[in-house]
């Protein structure tokens, strides 16, 4: 069983409220963890810009990673969400077992 940890930012706590919930409410994600106050730099449309975002720590089984990508763009209001896939190589294994079973759709 392999999992991952989805890296998405927010706009605002509303929004990561609403992706994080509907992301464990439909078995797309065991977790979601939501840290408030990050602060970004970037560039978009050939300006620097700053903005304080959410950042969401989505912790889903492997095979479950397209549909959770699917799910998060159709309700991000960005043009185009942070969405990094990180790859989980080891951890305890109780953990990795609870991951992949709440990230099943029939369970």
């Amino acid at each position: 069983m392999r999992a991952a940890v989805l890296h998405c930012t927010c706009p605002d706590v509303a929004t990561a409220e609403r992706i994080a919930t509907a992301l464990v409410e439909e078995r797309l994600a065991a977790c979601v963890q939501q840290l408030p106050g990050l602060r970004s730099t970037y560039r978009w449309e050939e300006r620097v810009e700053t903005a304080e975002e959410v950042l969401l720590l989505i912790k889903t089984a492997d095979d479950r990673i397209p549909a959770a990508i699917a799910r998060v763009q159709a309700m991000h209001p960005y043009d185009v969400p942070e969405l990094l896939v990180l790859e989980v190589r080891d951890g305890a294994p109780a953990y990795l077992d609870w991951v992949h079973a709440q990230s099943r759709p029939d369970a």
